[in-house]
């Protein structure tokens, strides 16, 4: 009963919207912002897929809450929206048909799908290429504010590079701490090669003939990215910095034997073989995870996409502010 009744509430408002967006309803003000307006057919418009999601996802009793919190979120992005027309028009900033196209096809390349692909996802979203073009002229349009309100006054100081290198990217050795990589290889996993179990006399002649790339010069890391079969793999072999209560006694036992920058021979755990490098074991040394060279772009990337986000959120805070905005 609940499943049919679901069904005529979706048809019900399906059918509503498509009732609202003809020509023979009359449409109304539902906010006014500055000089401009938001009409409901505006609502109806950009709200359509979300709105449908609702009705298909929410229960009988749930829906005309829903809906409502759904409706007042796109009536709040419909603000924003106007007043970033309202600021980009003050200053002398439009979208052409043609950046929206270089957008479009940017976006196109970026998710390596043809059109045909790309309208297919937007027709399973409920949504038009239309819809899309519209929210993408935003987008652009954003992006371009932030160019003239934002970005050409911003600046990432080296110092804060560096900070947050430190914070992510180095790891100080405590009293009695050693800090680890680690490489295992289990038995009783699948042989990709094979499609049959690995047994243990195979897992310790692996494990053994990784160890021997190691010692000969081998990157452990990269080492343990393509053979560990252990969560760490992802990492690089990475587990931080373990101090002696965290190991078991066979692996505290072979890690107090091995020096600092040395590889440990291959033990035999529960499930697996494993053998460590130990990066350090000086307490209050500093360890590096990764060379400051390396990541120094990208921490400079993220550093600035975060103040981007920030001072926009900001600049827009203080434009809806100033502005005369009433709800209806």
């Amino acid at each position: 009963m609940k499943s049919i009744l679901s069904g005529f509430v979706v048809l019900a408002i399906i059918f509503s919207l498509a009732c609202l967006s003809s020509a023979d309803i009359v449409d109304r003000i539902v906010a006014i912002v500055n000089d401009d307006v938001i009409t409901l057919s505006e609502v109806n418009e950009k709200g359509k897929p979300l709105f449908q999601r609702v009705a298909e996802q929410a229960s009988p009793s749930e829906l005309s809450t829903a809906l409502s919190q759904v409706r007042q979120s796109v009536i709040e992005q419909l603000i924003e929206k106007k007043i970033m027309l309202q600021e980009a028009e003050k200053a002398n900033i439009s979208v052409s048909d043609e950046d929206v196209d270089k957008a479009f096809e940017i976006i196109l390349a970026k998710n390596k799908t043809t059109m045909k692909q790309f309208r297919n996802q937007l027709a399973s979203m409920g949504m038009t290429e239309k819809q899309y073009r519209e929210n993408l002229r935003s987008q652009v349009l954003s992006s371009k504010l932030v160019n003239y309100e934002v970005r050409s006054k911003l600046i990432i100081p080296e110092s804060r590079i560096i900070d947050y290198y430190d914070a992510h990217y180095t790891e100080r050795v405590g009293e009695g701490g050693y800090y680890i990589l680690q490489i295992g290889i289990s038995w009783n996993s699948p042989d990709e090669t094979r499609g049959e179990m690995i047994t243990k006399e195979e897992a310790v002649k692996k494990a053994e003939r990784i160890r021997s790339l190691a010692l000969s010069g081998h990157e452990f890391r990269t080492l343990a990215r393509e053979h560990s079969d252990l969560p760490s793999a992802v990492d690089g072999g990475d587990i931080g910095v373990l101090n002696k209560e965290d190991m078991s006694q066979k692996m505290l036992d072979i890690i107090t034997k091995t020096q600092p920058g040395e590889i440990s021979p291959v033990i035999e755990t529960a499930y697996e073989y494993q053998f460590f490098k130990v990066l350090s074991s000086q307490e209050g040394q500093i360890i590096t995870k990764v060379p400051y060279e390396n990541v120094k772009d990208q921490i400079y990337d993220t550093l600035y996409q975060q103040e981007i986000e920030t001072r926009f959120d900001e600049w827009l805070k203080k434009a809806k502010n100033r502005s005369y905005i009433k709800i209806l």
